[in-house]
């Protein structure tokens, strides 16, 4: 996809998008269990499953800051996290098919808010839809497209 010709476009379909949130969720929980386990020492089995204990400052940052600077810092930088590079997807924008910009990246990140809430219906709709979008490329106005070689759905 060197000139980003819609001719030469494969969508990302929901199976491969699929793999690659999983590899990203094993990367943030590597990530968080590192973190957790040098602030915390033996103490963070504790940590992990002290759900009782409430809202904290830790709690906040790893499941809520953490996953959003990852992934719009890696779609800003990259067009992609680490999962979807794996897979050999990227992000762009639907109208140029060039990079998204980053105000595109923080939409697509909130709509995922918007696409989880109805039973993920938002996730879903990728495998039915004409361009492969979820509810939050079609609010954020992106495209996950991979190179010109068939991608496996």
């Amino acid at each position: 996809m060197s000139n980003g010709s819609a001719a030469n476009l494969r969508y990302g379909g929901f199976w491969i998008r699929f793999g690659a949130v999983v590899l990203d969720s094993v990367v943030l929980f590597g990530i968080t269990f590192l973190a957790v386990r040098l602030l915390y020492g033996q103490g963070y089995l504790e940590w992990a499953m002290g759900a009782a204990e409430g809202i904290t400052r830790e709690r906040v940052f790893f499941n809520w800051v953490l996953p959003a600077v990852y992934y719009v810092g890696f779609w800003i930088l990259k067009s992609a996290t680490i999962g979807k590079m794996l897979v050999k997807v990227k992000i762009v924008d639907a109208k140029t098919n060039k990079r998204a910009s980053p105000l595109q990246c923080i939409v697509r990140y909130l709509g995922y808010i918007v696409s989880a809430l109805p039973l993920g219906l938002g996730f879903i709709w990728i495998a039915f839809d004409r361009k492969k979008q979820g509810w939050h490329d079609k609010i954020a106005r992106t495209l996950v497209v991979g190179s010109a070689r068939p991608l496996p759905y």
